[in-house]
C-alpha cells in the first residue's frame, strides 16, 4: 500500500503533528532531523507526540514531545545538535562515553561524527531540538576568526542555560522556533530570516565550549594588508581558476617573497594551502548537497581546479574525516 511521506520542514512551511502512532513520530523526526529507531519503555504507554518543526536556511528548529518514557538510537548525525529540554529530562550518550544527564538547567551538545543513543527520553519531557548544519557552523567560525580551524570542531557536550551566554542563546532559539510556527511571524520574511540564522549560528559558538571561545572573545585583530587581501578576494571570487604564486603576487601587486611573506604573518599558510582549503570547502558544500545521480566526485573535484582524483580525496579525507563519495551518498 503506497504511504504518503511524512511531511518535511521547509522554509516557511512548518511542520505541526498531534500523533498517538509511534511510526508516524519516527517518520516526522526522520524526515526532518535524523534516521532512528525508537522504542517505548513501557510498551503498554499510550503515545501523547507533539511535534512543531521548522527550518531556518541551515539551522532546523523543533519543539518536540513524545508523552511516554522511551529510547532512540541514530547513526551519525552528520551535524552539530543541541537539545534544551523545556520541561522533564533526557539522558543520553554518543559513541564510547558515559550517559550524561540533559535537564531544563544543562542542555545536551551532539557531535557530528558518533552513534547517539537516548537513553531514557523522559515521558514529560518536552525539548527545543536544534540542528546546524556542520559546514555552515565550521565555515561561520572560520569566517569569524579569519583563519582556518582544525575539524572536527569539538563542542563541549553539556550547555549551562540557566544563566549567561547559554541562556541567552537558548531564549534567542526558542523565540525563534515559536515564530516560525505563526504564518505572520518575522521569522518568514527574508531580510530577519538572514539575521536570525546568522544570530542563532554565531551565538552557539559564542554560548558553547570549544577550543576556539576564548579566542572568539578577544577584539579582532588589525585588518590584512592590502596586498593579502586582494589576493584572497581573487582566490575566493574564483578558485577554480588556475591560480600560480606568480599570478597571485601580480594580483596582489607585490612580489611573490612579500607575498607568501604577508600570507604566513597574517594567514598562517602558503598562499596555495589557503586556495586549497577554499576549494575543498567549495567541493564539500557541493557533495553535500548534491544527489549521487546529479554528479559525481570527478565531476566536482575537477570543477574546483583538482586536477588528481587521489589527491582532492587524500585532502578531502584528510580535511573532513571521510572521503568524497561518503559524502556524495551520505543520507
Amino acid at each position: 500500500m503506497y504511504q504518503v511521506p511524512a511531511p518535511r520542514a521547509e522554509f516557511g512551511q512548518p511542520v505541526q503533528l498531534r500523533t498517538d502512532d509511534l511510526d508516524e513520530a519516527r517518520q516526522v523526526i526522520g524526515r526532518n532531523f535524523y534516521s532512528n529507531v525508537v522504542d517505548l519503555l513501557q510498551p503498554s504507554a499510550v503515545l501523547t507526540g507533539h511535534f512543531a518543526i521548522s527550518r531556518l536556511h541551515h539551522v532546523t528548529l523543533g519543539t518536540l514531545q513524545f508523552g511516554a518514557d522511551l529510547c532512540m538510537r541514530f547513526g551519525e548525525l552528520g551535524a552539530y545538535h543541541i537539545d534544551v529540554p523545556l520541561t522533564g529530562s533526557m539522558t543520553w550518550h554518543q559513541g564510547r562515553l558515559d550517559p550524561l544527564l540533559a535537564t531544563v538547567h544543562q542542555a545536551a551538545v551532539f557531535q557530528p561524527g558518533h552513534n547517539t543513543v537516548l537513553d531514557r527520553w523522559s515521558g514529560d519531557c518536552r525539548l527545543l531540538a536544534v540542528k546546524v548544519e556542520r559546514s555552515e557552523l565550521e565555515l561561520q567560525l572560520e569566517r569569524l576568526l579569519d583563519a582556518p580551524i582544525r575539524l572536527p570542531l569539538r563542542l563541549s557536550p553539556a550547555m549551562d542555560v540557566s544563566h549567561g551566554p547559554g541562556r541567552s542563546w537558548a531564549q534567542l532559539v526558542r523565540m525563534a522556533a515559536e515564530d516560525a510556527q505563526t504564518s505572520q511571524g518575522l521569522i518568514h520574511q527574508e531580510l530577519v530570516a538572514d539575521r536570525l540564522h546568522e544570530a542563532v549560528v554565531i551565538g552557539l559558538l559564542l554560548a558553547a565550549d570549544h577550543p576556539y571561545r576564548e579566542e572568539l572573545a578577544r577584539p579582532a585583530p588589525p585588518c590584512r594588508p592590502a596586498p593579502v587581501k586582494r589576493a584572497i578576494d581573487a582566490m575566493e571570487a574564483h578558485p577554480e581558476r588556475p591560480f600560480t604564486v606568480t599570478l597571485l603576487a601580480e594580483i596582489a601587486e607585490v612580489s611573490i617573497r612579500r607575498l607568501q611573506q604577508g600570507f604566513r604573518q597574517h594567514v598562517g599558510m602558503p598562499p596555495m594551502a589557503y586556495l586549497r582549503r577554499i576549494r575543498l570547502a567549495r567541493a564539500h558544500e557541493e557533495l553535500r548537497r548534491k544527489e549521487p545521480d546529479q554528479v559525481t566526485v570527478t565531476d566536482v573535484a575537477y570543477r574546483w581546479g583538482f586536477t588528481h582524483r587521489s589527491r582532492f580525496a587524500a585532502d578531502y579525507r584528510q580535511r573532513y574525516g571521510v572521503t568524497p563519495s561518503t559524502t556524495l551518498h551520505r543520507t
